[in-house]
């Protein structure tokens, strides 16, 4: 599957929530404002908004660590996972948009 810029996409959102909840080591990021990630999110997952993807080492200080972004709909993720990639982060994965997340949300 190719996302909207022509990266190749990670897995889809519903499986990759079920591997970061069975895999602690995995840090789901949602790059979503703060008034949306309120609104409901991923269970266990970190906000750090796109516009402040600049300050990542205060949440994942770790470039080796394995990342999932994702948004509402997957066009901030795919920008997200490119600037982390460019960062030196190694395992960066965009899961897409939480439009297409079937699974409770937290809030």
């Amino acid at each position: 599957m190719f996302s909207l810029f022509g990266a190749k996409a990670g897995p889809d959102i519903n499986r990759a929530a079920q591997e970061a909840a069975a895999d602690k080591s995995i840090r789901l990021v949602d790059v979503r404002t703060r008034e949306e990630y309120l609104e409901g999110h991923l269970p266990g997952s970190i906000n750090l908004p796109l516009d402040r993807l600049d300050q990542v080492q205060a949440v994942v200080p770790g470039k080796d660590e394995k990342i999932y972004v994702y948004c509402a709909s997957g066009g901030r993720s795919a920008l997200a996972a490119s600037s982390l990639r460019r960062m030196g982060y190694g395992h960066v994965t965009n899961i897409g948009g939480i439009m297409g997340y079937s699974g409770p949300l937290a809030r």
